[in-house]
């Protein structure tokens, strides 16, 4: 048994023979994290001459050495010599002048339903051994520590259709998607020269939201490393169109009562008085969303209008939601719903059997609004391990934390 480095090409080749990795540990990751300054390593845990436990981390220069993570791996098909792997990973920090080893295990420290009652009991086994052997644990946590959460939602599609997706939401999912559809929103990816598009988005939602916002260099470079496995999927609409398709409906109420008028004039039922009255409301429905849509078509005419924009990855494993934003002054349209919903559709057509969603805060007390989206297409919540720590020159490093804490007073 011993851990090696890898080729890029040997890394890849096994990775493909994986079923279960988060996008963190794929090659086109591994090619961004590179291009953006890191030194990218590709280990193995050889066994009996198979490649048993891949991983890819990234490292940085810091003062004295190096800061090492891996992200949500190692990769692997069986857990058997997780253990030995992490033990010979210290010792590969150590030959390479790490001063701080960051690891962030993908794997799943407890499984609970959408509303946050436990399905599984934890799995404190694996927490507990690599503290005995040497790492620190952040501990348990909730929100964003970092920027990050360890709480994921998400959907098994394995048993959907295309034809069944919208039925697996809840009441108000399929609300959200039909209204969506109803309005005439488009769903279409963005090529590279239109990720301005999908930056400002993200700047008004990161302003709104109270995050740095990414600069589209960011955009640029993903967009060229994923190439067709990311899509930033945009919903549009064209307002004019909208309106006149409301105007359209709204003749055709007004004569319907016309003709109900009529018919109550020879004989007021309580059938024909009961539609009559509905059909009333209808119209008075549809000229408030009328008068609503009104001053954007006025506006914007029919140019194509983005209101809402998401970025997602697509692996043989999983697809993930990474991020997306929405300007709030189009919420009524639904258009963050009909984007989750375009992009299961074509995971499902992909044959990908799980949408991650990320993160949420993991707490349900009813504070989490990212949480309550995310419920109305119904699913689950994995809550994953956290971050552990290791020091392989303790001393060294600490001395190094007070210098700079010294020189900063």
């Amino acid at each position: 048994m011993k851990l090696k480095e890898l080729t890029k090409e040997n890394y890849e080749q096994t990775l493909a023979q994986m079923t279960n990795f988060s996008f963190m540990q794929s090659k086109e990751m591994c090619d961004l994290l590179d291009r953006q300054g890191n030194q990218v390593h590709y280990i193995g845990l050889e066994v009996d001459g198979n490649l048993e436990i891949i991983a890819s981390l990234y490292s940085r220069k810091m003062l004295g050495g190096l800061r090492m993570e891996l992200h949500s791996g190692p990769v692997y098909s069986k857990p058997d010599h997780l253990l030995s792997f992490y033990r010979l990973l210290q010792t590969y920090a150590k030959k390479h002048n790490v001063l701080e080893l960051v690891v962030k295990p993908y794997e799943d420290f407890q499984i609970f339903d959408k509303n946050g009652n436990p399905l599984s009991d934890s799995f404190h086994d694996q927490l507990t051994s690599l503290q005995t052997i040497g790492f620190q644990h952040d501990g348990l946590t909730v929100g964003y520590p970092n920027g990050e959460s360890t709480w994921h939602f998400v959907k098994d599609l394995t048993d959907l259709t295309e034809d069944q997706l919208l039925k697996s939401y809840n009441k108000n999912g399929q609300r959200l998607v039909k209204k969506a559809r109803k309005v005439g929103l488009k769903v279409r990816n963005l090529e590279r020269n239109e990720l301005q598009i999908f930056k400002d988005i993200q700047d008004s939602t990161a302003e709104r939201n109270g995050y740095a916002a990414k600069p589209l260099s960011y955009y640029e470079n993903l967009f060229d490393m994923f190439g067709d496995k990311a899509e930033f999927l945009t919903a549009t609409i064209h307002f004019q169109d909208y309106l006149e398709k409301l105007q359209e409906e709204n003749k055709a109420l007004k004569k319907s009562l016309a003709n109900l008028e009529k018919q109550l004039e020879k004989n007021s039922t309580k059938k024909l008085t009961a539609n009559y009255k509905h059909s009333l409301g209808l119209l008075d429905k549809k000229e408030a969303e009328i008068q609503q849509i009104l001053p954007y078509a006025q506006k914007f005419g029919n140019t194509e209008i983005a209101l809402a924009s998401n970025l997602v990855l697509y692996s043989s494993a999983e697809v993930t939601y990474l991020f997306g934003g929405f300007y709030t002054d189009y919420n009524f349209l639904a258009a963050p719903a009909l984007l989750q919903d375009a992009a299961m559709t074509k995971a499902i057509k992909r044959g990908i059997p799980l949408y991650n969603f990320l993160g949420i805060q993991g707490k349900f007390d009813g504070c989490d609004g990212v949480l309550r989206f995310k419920q109305n297409f119904n699913g689950y919540i994995v809550r994953k391990m956290g971050t552990f720590r290791y020091y392989p020159k303790p001393t060294t490093y600490k001395i190094i934390q007070f210098a700079k804490k010294a020189l900063a007073r």
